[in-house]
């Protein structure tokens, strides 16, 4: 059974705060309640690759994740719309690129997909995550994490509990 909630971060753990999204959905996974461990599904990659087009199947809801150094801090949201990027590649892919890869696969629109672009300002290799950058995923947790208790996303958790019993 897929997972009806998706939360995808992605990032590269080697390269200061490119580390947030990554960081985000393994600090949301350890919070996840053990009821909830079947509804909603963590992922976590270096970039969007158009392969990933393939894991928002069967999907009602879905939460990118990314470090941003143009998000107002400590981060933006922003509910995401499928287009096609101004070079399409099969490399750092933006969100809305995969949609729209999903919608060509699939012949349907996307599931509902909000990013949660967390602001980092440090991005070289072998650094650390800043200590700004610290405080910004503090705060996107806690809105993430608002987030997955609010009706709308509980309203998805126990419609797909209904519907598999």
């Amino acid at each position: 059974m897929t997972a009806p909630i998706l939360i995808f971060g992605w990032g590269n753990p080697s390269r200061g705060d490119d580390a947030l999204g990554p960081l985000c959905v393994a600090a949301l996974a350890d919070l996840l309640p053990k009821e909830w461990q079947t509804q909603i599904e963590f992922l976590e990659d270096y970039q969007l690759q158009v392969e990933h087009a393939l894991d928002m199947v069967g999907r009602q809801q879905v939460l990118f994740i990314d470090a941003s150094l143009t998000a107002t801090a400590p981060f933006e949201v922003t509910q995401l719309q499928a287009a096609l990027d101004v070079c399409v590649t099969t490399h750092a892919m933006s969100p809305q690129a995969l949609m729209q890869v999903y919608h060509h696969l699939n012949g349907q629109t996307p599931p509902p997909c909000t990013l949660l672009a967390i602001r980092g300002e440090t991005f070289e290799l072998g650094q650390p995550l800043g200590v700004n950058a610290q405080a910004h995923l503090k705060a996107a947790l806690q809105w993430a994490w608002q987030l997955l208790e609010s009706s709308a996303f509980q309203c998805v958790v126990a419609q797909s509990c209904r519907t598999t019993k």
